[in-house]
């Protein structure tokens, strides 16, 4: 038996997800066994539905010869058939689907560098999970329920669709007020400190976007020679990346010493997220600066020479991703990105997976989220606006 945990639950009537994504601290206390035997659990269900309703799917398992049956233990879960993420990109995307085009509820997307969008589509099962998930996630790291937050990034309002304004856009419900200072593809530093200024000893003030537009900020500061301090109860919240639409990558190191530096707050306060448009997970910066995956959630970490293999705990890898609260799509996917699985140090702290990230494949077709490609619009935006009034941009 897999988990006695997950069969109680299921035989008491319960949906063995909604209890795990309501108990995220509880998942972290269990010992590592107990965990991994949990999440294999939910996986091995997972497989079985889209087995059941995706023949799409179901001929990637066939050619494999794996049924729902074959998954015994942790060990099985990489014989499970994996859909490469460009997949997402693809015109018969909807292939993918396991429920009815009707039963979709909400299409999320991701655009990086080649200009083809990723569409992720979540019947209202799957928005209910993902909810339920990210919430549970920033409350397990964050502990935000007050306070003001300072959105270096579009509203939702502007960009509807894209998954990482909606990711950070849940944040916002959380706290007492916010505002957005991207607006019309512009990004106007003074106006984002003049907010900071207004809510000066009103609320905490977190700072929550993609990293390349809070280091224009901060170069902002830096050129004119001026320092914050936001307080001991604010966040840097990050999302979208490191590698701007360049090529050229923002220094993790450099960034967190200017936040110190300019905006006054001490490095546990400095929190990146790994997020994809196309699963459920998030991974969220402890104050020691190690990212954990979502309880829930499994990383499989493979040799991208041979990718039936796993590499060893330390060593990068290419990352697939087993996400049992995906229903609309199954939630077996291969990215293209390279990452490390970090060991556990001591026996204090949460249980489950640490992740590193390291890079994209260096053989991908694109790079970067929707966030390089609104890098990209602000740029080319500043560049006009020095050719019609001579005015020099900050610039990262």
């Amino acid at each position: 038996m897999l988990s006695n945990l997950h069969f109680a639950l299921k035989e008491g009537g319960l949906d063995p997800v909604k209890v795990a994504l309501s108990s995220v601290s509880e998942l972290y206390a269990m010992p590592e066994s107990e965990l991994l035997a949990f999440k294999t659990a939910l996986i091995k269900d997972s497989f079985a539905f889209h087995y059941a309703n995706n023949s799409f799917f179901r001929a990637s398992c066939d050619e494999k010869g794996i049924t729902p049956n074959a998954i015994e233990s942790p060990n099985d879960l990489i014989n499970i058939p994996l859909i490469p993420i460009s997949f997402f990109k693809s015109a018969d995307s909807h292939k993918l689907l396991s429920v009815s085009l009707k039963a979709i509820e909400l299409e999320m997307r991701s655009t990086g560098t080649s200009g083809i969008p990723s569409v992720a589509r979540r019947c209202s099962n799957t928005v209910d999970y993902g909810v339920l998930g990210i919430y549970a996630m920033y409350r397990e790291f964050f502990k935000i329920s007050k306070g003001a937050g300072l959105y270096l990034c579009p509203s939702t309002e502007d960009i509807p669709e894209m998954g990482m304004i909606k990711a950070l856009n849940m944040l916002a419900g959380l706290l007492d007020t916010h505002r957005f200072m991207v607006k019309n593809e512009r990004f106007v530093p003074e106006d984002a400190l003049t907010q900071l200024d207004e809510w000066a000893n009103k609320f905490d003030r977190h700072i929550i976007g993609p990293p390349f537009i809070i280091h224009r900020f901060i170069s902002f500061l830096k050129a004119t020679n001026q320092k914050i301090k936001l307080g001991k109860n604010s966040y840097i919240i990050t999302l979208g990346g490191w590698k701007r639409f360049s090529g050229q990558m923002i220094s993790r190191v450099d960034f967190d010493n200017e936040c110190i530096e300019y905006l006054g707050v001490e490095k546990s306060q400095i929190r990146d997220m790994y997020a994809l448009v196309e699963s459920n997970v998030v991974a969220i910066d402890d104050e020691y600066g190690v990212k954990h995956v979502s309880p829930f959630i499994h990383f499989s970490v493979r040799n991208p020479k041979q990718l039936n293999k796993e590499v060893e705990e330390g060593e990068t890898g290419q990352l697939a991703i087993l996400d049992p609260l995906s229903i609309s799509t199954p939630g077996f996917i291969l990215t293209e990105d390279l990452v490390r699985l970090v060991h556990k140090e001591s026996d204090f702290g949460r249980s489950g997976q640490r992740l590193q990230y390291i890079m994209r494949l260096p053989e991908s077709t694109e790079f970067g989220c929707c966030a390089v490609n609104l890098d990209k619009r602000l740029d080319d935006l500043e560049g006009k606006k020095v050719s019609a009034d001579g005015a020099c941009p900050i610039v990262s």
